[in-house]
Formats: structure tokens, sequence, C-alpha cells
């Protein structure tokens, strides 16, 4: 299983830790997705910035 990440909020105004994170994540621009496995390391990143972006679980 891989989880669709899309970033809906703009990092500009985040903490330097939080938009490392987002960058992290592999994601640029607002709108911006991309796939990642799901696996714990990846899922805490996304809790960390769980206010900037959106996640779906898709089956492949």
């Amino acid at each position: 299983m891989k989880l669709k990440i899309t970033l809906v909020k703009s990092p500009i105004a985040s903490m330097p830790k939080h938009k490392a994170t987002v960058a992290a994540l592999g994601l640029k621009k607002v709108g911006h997705s991309v796939l990642q496995p799901d696996n714990p390391c990846i899922r805490g990143q996304i809790f960390a910035v769980k206010h900037l972006v959106k996640v779906e679980e898709v089956n492949e």
C-alpha cells in the first residue's frame, strides 16, 4: 500500500523543522502530490506536518 501525500498549505510561515519535513517528503509546491510507501517513518513525518498536507491511501 502507498500513501498519496498532497501539499495543501504553504510551509512559508512554518517552523524550519516543518519546512525540512515537507521537503524530505518530496513536496515542492502547493497542490503537488507524491506517492510514498506506507511505513512508520513516513507516517511520523506526516504527523509532524498534518496541518499542511492531505493524505490518501492508494492500493497498488
